[in-house]
């Protein structure tokens, strides 16, 4: 049996974790594919520690139904995402056919605007992981001191913190300084990644989270520390953007073999 535990929502219902999906569900292969990559990589950012109690979120566009995305349910744990517990919803945040469960509608404004103004992003975290809230208080940001940050060289954007609610004027501005860029800083609150798949936006995380983890331990030093010239901070970026391809073509499946073995409930 892989029927998990019920667990309270803030409703006060119980559901189970995982659901079976019905025999006459809409659902296309493509749709269950992304939905079971999205759910690997909400359990992998739990493994990670990444996650904030029911807070933040990760969405991915559903494969040939433009306007709708994929959500965690409101009330869930990173770790307790499977495919079948997916919501999916539209543009609005509102809840598209039958499910049982709810999602956070204020806590997709940032995902929904992102994906309104970027087509190419398939996939959008964001995230209050602690290195990445630690650095987007600094008043100089992601510095070029390592390999991980130099991905980010002149590839990250910043969004300053304009309290929680974020109004649609807010978003219009967040998404212009965004412009096509794959990860910002929303100062004093935490991390936005975009990627073309769902394993691209879980490797720049990863890449951004760890950059910004050297970074801190650096500084903890107390010492002045090392930069690369600037034409060698734009030649190793280039070069870890090799030909522009999808990142995580690789990391992806090694990944998933990790996931397999230490909490494949995922897939259901």
């Amino acid at each position: 049996m892989h029927r998990c535990a019920p667990i309270a929502l803030p409703t006060g219902a119980h559901f189970n974790v995982w659901i079976p999906m019905p025999a006459d569900s809409a659902i296309s292969s493509a749709e269950w594919q992304v939905r079971k990559d999205l759910a690997a990589c909400y359990r992998l950012c739990a493994l990670k520690r990444w996650d904030d109690l029911i807070y933040t979120h990760i969405s991915a566009s559903v494969p040939d139904e433009p306007g709708h995305f994929l959500l965690n349910p409101f009330g869930y744990r990173f770790d307790e995402v499977c495919a079948s517990n997916l919501v999916k919803i539209d543009a609005r945040g509102q809840v598209v056919g039958a499910s049982p469960y709810q999602v956070n509608v204020s806590g997709f404004a940032i995902h929904g605007a992102v994906h309104a103004a970027r087509p190419d992003a398939v996939c959008v975290m964001h995230l209050h992981n602690v290195n990445a809230v630690a650095v987007s208080t600094l008043a100089d940001g992601l510095l070029p001191i390592s390999q991980h940050a130099l991905r980010f060289y002149e590839q990250i954007a910043y969004h300053d913190y304009e309290g929680l609610a974020l109004t649609p004027t807010e978003q219009d501005r967040m998404v212009e300084r965004l412009g096509q860029l794959p990860a910002m800083l929303l100062r004093n609150h935490g991390s936005l990644v975009c990627g073309r798949t769902v394993a691209e936006a879980y490797v720049l995380m990863d890449t951004l989270d760890k950059a910004c983890e050297i970074q801190l331990k650096a500084n903890a030093g107390g010492r002045r520390l090392n930069m690369p010239a600037q034409d060698i901070c734009r030649k190793t970026r280039d070069q870890l953007l090799g030909d522009g391809s999808p990142e995580g073509l690789l990391e992806w499946p090694a990944l998933l073999r990790q996931l397999d073995a230490m909490a494949p409930g995922y897939q259901h």
